[in-house]
């Protein structure tokens, strides 16, 4: 066993040791605790655990990749999630906090009178959480992939196994106080090894400035900032320019924005945090100290992002002598035989593959897209780009982005504790996020639909029972589409977000700030909202995800984003407004709630006062 494996063993299993002990320390007895921690939860340590179930695997191990390798592009993930945030904590949280209801659907049954509303908004919100819990599944499959040395698929089935113990046993009181945990574990082993690297690259310790220092390599100055120095060298090996490249069109970045925006602030795995603490003006504090925990990672990642898009591309190419042009041939590929320990390391999962396609025993890496980049390689005779991801003849080109954060320690040559610190960051963040959807599912199911439409005379133990075991049914679903993932685990999670936009958010707006809304009205705009978002997601992307199911685009001779140039997975934007739409017609020609709902809605507006959260 290497001293790398040694030290990646101790950490992760010192954490998980403290994680599945902090489960059963604070296991839940009643279903106040499992739903809602008791709702006891002081407001520094809830925004510590929300910052924990926010930041899932795709804030710490896809987004700086997707930011890595789509630069300027990127940021509509740390605009869109950020900005999210804010609306959430200014706009619903302390409303959906004094309605004192342990649920998002149950608010929407009760501000909507209708138990078909509120079976509508527990499918929207199962659909939306599933998608999400698969982008987890994602990131998990990739850290075990690393940590364990063994396939993709096999990660993904061990970090299934490790969710189920301690989401199942403790519900929200125990994943509350494991939350503050992993928070503390992710944020260290995100924000060291980025320090670490920006000293290496600028100087600088702080990587948010480090990112727009002089590039510095080892403490010799260059005369060129590090932003001008990726330009110059993405440029080299034809791929667009960091700081210019955009993800589509200007309408695609601002849908893709807006959706991550919205949906953000429809999630219900977050919104629930605000029902664990007291009052609501610790939900209001509680938001306030989670978007200072969140910033912490959010301003560092745009640095990781360039950082190892940087050090990828310098560790695997060796620049020739200064006699060489400039262009594709200004750097020599390594000899096979030479490749970097961390790219063998990564070659064993699949998520990072050599293929020598002109046998010459070096790799190629390149932009094999570009027309001058092509008419260079094919003068030095190359064949393609030689980095892929997948496994057998499914191979995809380049490296899976979401190795990137995972990978960066190793890559940067830096300490075998740094590089275990992170793999242990990395599990902590999806598994924190995953057990928050796990509990927002089994609520929906258990709470919202067997005891207040179902089975009403149901126990508090069969409640229970219930959820641990919609928990369980809902790991094995989201563990075997996790297996053939639809994107990264950063663009699943949008498409997630996407859903919980085009339905959750406009009746949650709607419901608290326009009282003339009616349940006819609210329940027709969720299905629209969610019907339209669906079937561009599921023609783009395959029914459920599954691969070759895919409909519509090349029967009609469509582009990948045929409607205005927007992807699938920003298309959440197009159908909250399909939503608000349809749900203003349809209430517009319709009977008005019922007076003591429009009164309650105008209770709910006034930010004063709140009653315990109450289960029934």
């Amino acid at each position: 066993m290497s001293n790398l494996d040694i030290w990646t063993y101790s950490v992760v299993g010192f954490t998980f040791a403290t994680y599945i002990g902090i489960a059963i320390w604070a296991r839940a007895g009643t279903t106040g605790e499992f739903y809602v921690a008791g709702k006891g939860v002081h407001p520094v340590l809830n925004g510590m655990a929300t910052g924990a179930d926010w930041m899932s695997a795709a804030s710490f191990i896809s987004m700086a990749g997707l930011i890595a390798f789509n630069g300027y592009g990127g940021s509509v993930f740390l605009m869109g999630w950020t900005g999210g945030y804010v609306l959430l904590a200014l706009l619903l949280a302390p409303y959906l906090r004094k309605f004192g209801k342990f649920t998002v659907p149950e608010f929407i049954g009760d501000r909507y009178y209708s138990q078909t509303a509120r079976i509508v908004a527990v499918i929207c919100l199962i659909l939306a959480s599933i998608t999400y819990v698969i982008g987890q599944m994602k990131g998990i499959g990739v850290a075990f992939s690393r940590f364990l040395e063994v396939s993709y698929d096999m990660g993904l089935y061990i970090g299934m196994a490790i969710v189920a113990v301690y989401a199942v046993l403790g519900g929200m009181k125990g994943i509350t106080y494991t939350q503050i945990a992993q928070y503390v574990v992710l944020i260290m082993a995100y924000t060291i090894p980025a320090i670490f690297i920006s000293l290496n690259l600028t100087g600088n310790p702080f990587p948010q400035l480090g990112l727009g220092s002089e590039y510095a390599p080892d403490g010799v100055a260059s005369g060129v900032s590090m932003l001008a120095k990726l330009d110059q060298v993405v440029t080299e090996l034809g791929f667009k320019e960091y700081t210019t490249q955009t993800m589509g069109s200007t309408l695609n970045m601002f849908a893709y924005t807006l959706s991550l925006m919205i949906g953000t602030a429809g999630l219900p795995h977050v919104i629930i945090r605000f029902f664990t603490v007291p009052t609501v003006k610790s939900a209001r504090f509680s938001a306030g100290w989670a978007l200072v925990f969140i910033a912490i990672l959010y301003t560092t990642a745009p640095a990781v992002g360039a950082m190892a898009r940087l050090n990828f591309i310098d560790t695997l190419m060796i620049e020739k002598t200064e006699t060489t042009e400039q262009g594709l041939a200004a750097f020599e590929p390594l000899p096979g035989d030479d490749l970097p320990g961390w790219f063998q390391n990564w070659s064993q999962t699949g998520l990072l593959v050599w293929k020598d396609l002109n046998d010459d025993g070096l790799v190629q890496y390149y932009n094999d897209k570009n027309d001058a980049t092509i008419a260079e390689a094919d003068a030095l005779g190359y064949k393609g780009s030689e980095i892929f991801h997948g496994t057998g003849d499914a191979l995809k080109p380049g490296p899976d982005l979401d190795i990137m954060v995972l990978a960066n320690p190793e890559i940067a040559g830096l300490p075998n504790w740094v590089i275990a610190l992170i793999v242990a960051g990395g599990l902590a963040a999806a598994l924190s996020t995953a057990a928050g959807l796990l509990l927002a599912i089994s609520s929906a199911i258990s709470h919202d639909l067997l005891k207040s439409v179902f089975m009403k005379d149901i126990s508090e133990k069969a409640e229970l029972n219930a959820g641990r075991l919609s928990m369980i049914g809902a790991i094995i679903v989201a563990g075997y589409l996790g297996l053939n993932p639809p994107g990264f685990a950063a663009g699943t999670v949008a498409i997630a977000f996407g859903l919980a936009a085009s339905s959750i958010f406009p009746a949650l707006m709607l419901g608290i700030f326009y009282k003339r809304m009616n349940n006819v009205g609210a329940v027709a705009g969720m299905i629209a909202g969610i019907t339209v978002t669906l079937l561009y997601v599921f023609q783009h992307k395959g029914i459920f995800f599954i691969p070759g199911t895919e409909f519509l685009a090349p029967q009609l001779g469509m582009g990948a984003d045929w409607f205005f140039g927007i992807s699938p997975n920003a298309f959440g934007a197009v159908g909250a407004v399909v939503n608000f739409a349809v749900a203003f017609l349809v209430s517009a020609v319709t009977a008005p709630p019922p007076e003591h709902i429009q009164h309650l809605v105008e209770d709910v507006r006034v930010p004063r006062g709140a009653g315990d959260a109450t289960g029934h």
